[in-house]
């Protein structure tokens, strides 16, 4: 659980309340982080599957350390400067679910160096080799897992590829690296229309991940490890056997994609924004303190196909967002809202928005502020924010 703490930046008298702080301001509900923590990892527990966050939702080594001493085996970061950050924060096993290139070798040396175990993932066999070349000259052994393209059609090595099979075996055989397994991200789950496409998506996920263990075994080639990850699909964790690890990041926080898609019900959803209406120039328009630069320009997915740029509670204490009052654009400093006229908000008034996507919106603020209800608990530096290198 998060402590009471944190450092006050100097500048700034920060109120002991929710209702007085001045915004546009990132909040998290404590008791809803710390159920989600423990949701995500009993759920890990019953499939008999090692968790591994992502910690590029909350950049936060507080936050880290929470799901690890919840049971998280490590963490994965998604660039070098986020793993640097909760590196030297004490955090000793991380994994890099992107290709980073061997030019950073000295980096992760160093990492290597102060005690950390750092694994990394590859999908190009050039790349692999440069790696292999920068360990072997170092006198050390890095850990390596092949990204394999379940779907979404980013990165990692296609599956159904005449060469992948060769490749992997290369892979797995260069000095200087110790091959674990195979990894995915199934993004495109994000995209699914229904639950059962989301199944469909966890199951086609397992299905390819298998026939490459088995292939590869065949060959010689042991597959140790299988690791998947994304939050929408984690609910089939249980219909995914030979998983040995999952990734999801988001599920700390949830926000309104996360609701659209099933993930959670909107009590689950952690993190808002805390905005002040500053204009109400129109009765059926409303200007909030919360632009781009607060709620990010992502847009939102759903199997309901929603809209705008996040829900709107229109009050401290409300417990459900009003519907009808829909964010239609966003410029820097500026929410710009459309509502029914008989609405009483007015500048001055206080709100809190449930963003589109969580995880953009922790990196555009340097705190977390931590809540119980209204009352302020904790002032969480973001210490990995803007580390995109």
């Amino acid at each position: 659980m998060i402590a009471a703490m944190s450092t006050v930046q100097p500048h700034i008298t920060l109120a002991a309340d929710l209702a007085t702080i001045p915004t546009p301001r990132v909040v998290v509900e404590r008791t809803r982080l710390d159920a989600n923590i423990a949701a995500m990892q009993a759920r890990a527990n019953a499939a008999g599957v090692r968790l591994r966050p992502h910690t590029k939702t909350h950049k936060s080594p507080a936050i880290a350390r929470q799901q690890l001493d919840a049971g998280a085996v490590g963490i994965c970061c998604a660039k070098l400067g986020e793993a640097e950050v909760m590196a030297a924060a004490g955090i000793r096993d991380i994994r890099l679910p992107y290709p980073v290139q061997p030019s950073n070798a000295g980096r992760v040396i160093a990492l290597l160096d102060a005690g950390t175990r750092v694994s990394i993932i590859v999908d190009d066999l050039a790349v692999a080799r440069g790696w292999s070349t920068a360990m072997t000259a170092a006198g050390r052994v890095l850990d390596v897992l092949v990204k394999v393209d379940v779907g979404t059609h980013r990165c990692g090595v296609d599956p159904a590829s005449p060469g992948t099979l060769d490749a992997i075996a290369t892979i797995a055989a260069l000095p200087g690296l110790r091959f674990r397994g195979l990894l995915s991200h199934a993004g495109h789950a994000y995209g699914a229309a229904s639950e059962a496409e989301i199944g469909d998506v966890a199951e086609a996920e397992i299905r390819i991940h298998r026939t490459l263990r088995d292939t590869l075994a065949a060959r010689g080639v042991a597959v140790d490890e299988i690791s998947v990850g994304s939050t929408p699909s984690a609910r089939c964790i249980g219909d995914q056997p030979g998983v040995t690890e999952m990734r999801p990041g988001n599920y700390v926080f949830f926000d309104r994609t996360q609701v659209g898609l099933g993930s959670t019900p909107l009590d689950g959803c952690a993190l808002t924004i805390l905005s002040t209406v500053v204009s109400r120039p129109a009765p059926d328009r409303v200007v909030f303190d919360a632009g781009s630069k607060a709620l990010t320009s992502d847009g939102v997915r759903g199997f309901d196909r929603p809209v705008g740029h996040g829900l709107v509670f229109p009050g401290l204490d409300m417990t459900r967002p009003d519907d009808e009052i829909v964010i239609e654009r966003l410029s820097e400093e500026h929410g710009v809202a459309r509502l029914p006229p008989d609405r009483t908000l007015r500048p001055g008034d206080r709100v809190r928005i449930i963003p589109n996507h969580a995880c953009v919106v922790v990196n555009l603020t340097d705190e977390l502020i931590v809540a119980d209800g209204r009352e302020i608990a904790a002032r969480l530096p973001v210490a990995a924010r803007g580390r995109t290198w």
